[in-house]
């Protein structure tokens, strides 16, 4: 028997294959026989009675009944599967063959079921899964009624309002994307959420797994493993995280292949000889992002009511890439929202104006504020005035 090593367990299992099934010692078209019967085997054991013919059935119960013919009228396939018959399916003249069986020769009746007579490599074969991707399959399709509904469905709700608003958003899941609690994922359609996450452990194949509680937007739950819901939301071609804008590495000194610069955070202090302003001179910013210069963007600072008709000096930047500009901005200003500057100037002409980007924050907090952004953590965390830091609001 091969030895495999932790790299070629960790490929068979990106395969969906079972490096630790057992060889049966059977040929490969007895045990592709034996497969197929199976799986007709587990549909009469949660429907209760044989899969049917006829349209008004779904397609997967009409293809088991073609496949339950089939192993019916050759007497081979009846000889390998009898022993294993006990539900007696193979015994059951109820069900009428899709077409007359005889009509067939021994290969064609085999290519029927998706095996030929030289017996291909099991790559090739029809409507016949793996026990891994069987295991897999029925893991993600085995939901029962969420009966705490109730404490997820105002989670579901406030999520989607936030999509519509564009606080947050969605991104394709990929290979590399990770499974944690508190988090929303996309899978076949629904909204998934994460609700609980038990104690991680290492699975035979080395890689880290854990059991998951995980609670569907249409009042269903499901328990079961990281991997199998990670693996699951690979092979959906529309599977997704929903992520807030400020999730994942945003900012960084330098763009990798592929990264477009999409612009900067700045922060200002205002030179205005307003009393408010030169009283708190230390503390009074104001932050914004630009897709442009930043000092061409502040040339006119004297002429706009934005920067307090007065000039202003730069006291920090931030480059980011592939980023929503306002959707980021919107962030910041809802974070420090508990510190905004209650000023009112006066434009050039005379009008009264009362700029909404100016907080009474140390630069300190600005910085923190970033590092939560650039680890994905800044949705989870509120602005303190009593402390002039960021206190997790979770």
């Amino acid at each position: 028997m091969p030895r495999f090593t932790d790299e070629d367990n960790a490929l068979l299992e990106e395969l969906g294959v079972d490096a630790d099934e057992k060889p049966t010692g059977q040929a490969p078209h007895v045990e592709r026989v034996i497969a197929g019967f199976e799986d007709i085997q587990r549909f009469v054991a949660e429907k209760g009675h044989p899969p049917r013919h006829g349209e008004e059935h779904d397609i997967f119960e009409r293809l088991y009944a073609v496949r339950l013919d089939r192993l019916r009228a050759l007497e081979e396939c009846r000889a390998i599967l009898l022993p294993l018959d006990h539900q007696g399916l193979l015994a059951d003249p109820a069900a009428p063959a899709a077409s007359a069986p005889e009509e067939l020769d021994d290969d064609a009746l085999l290519a029927e079921l998706g095996v030929t007579a030289e017996a291909p490599d099991i790559g090739e074969l029809r409507h016949v899964r793996s026990a891994a991707e069987r295991r897999q399959t029925e893991e993600i399709a085995n939901r029962q009624r969420c009966e705490d509904f109730d404490r997820f469905k105002p989670l579901f709700q406030q999520v989607q309002a936030e999509l519509d608003s564009g606080l947050r958003q969605t991104i394709r899941f990929e290979r590399k994307s990770e499974i944690a609690p508190e988090r929303f994922y996309i899978l076949g359609g629904q909204k998934a959420y994460v609700a609980a996450m038990e104690e991680p452990f290492t699975n035979e194949h080395g890689n880290i797994d854990a059991r998951l509680r995980v609670v569907f937007d249409n009042g269903t739950e499901s328990n079961l493993l990281m991997r199998s819901l990670q693996k699951a939301l690979q092979q959906d071609p529309s599977g997704r995280r929903i992520v807030d804008p400020s999730a994942g590495p945003l900012f960084a000194d330098y763009s990798e292949d592929g990264d477009e610069a999409s612009g900067t955070v700045y922060v200002l202090r205002s030179k205005s000889d307003h009393p408010m302003v030169a009283a708190n001179r230390q503390v009074v910013h104001k932050i914004g992002v630009t897709g442009g210069d930043v000092e061409r963007r502040l040339a006119a600072a004297r002429l706009d009511p934005t920067f307090l008709m007065a000039d202003v000096e730069v006291v920090a930047t931030y480059k980011l890439f592939n980023i929503n500009r306002s959707r980021l901005e919107n962030v910041i200003h809802r974070i420090f929202s508990p510190a905004r500057l209650d000023i009112e100037i006066k434009d050039r002409f005379g009008n009264p104006i009362a700029p909404k980007e100016w907080f009474l924050i140390p630069l300190l907090a600005v910085d923190q504020a970033v590092e939560k952004i650039r680890d994905g953590t800044i949705k989870d965390y509120v602005y303190d005035p009593k402390t002039a830091t960021l206190k997790s609001g979770v």
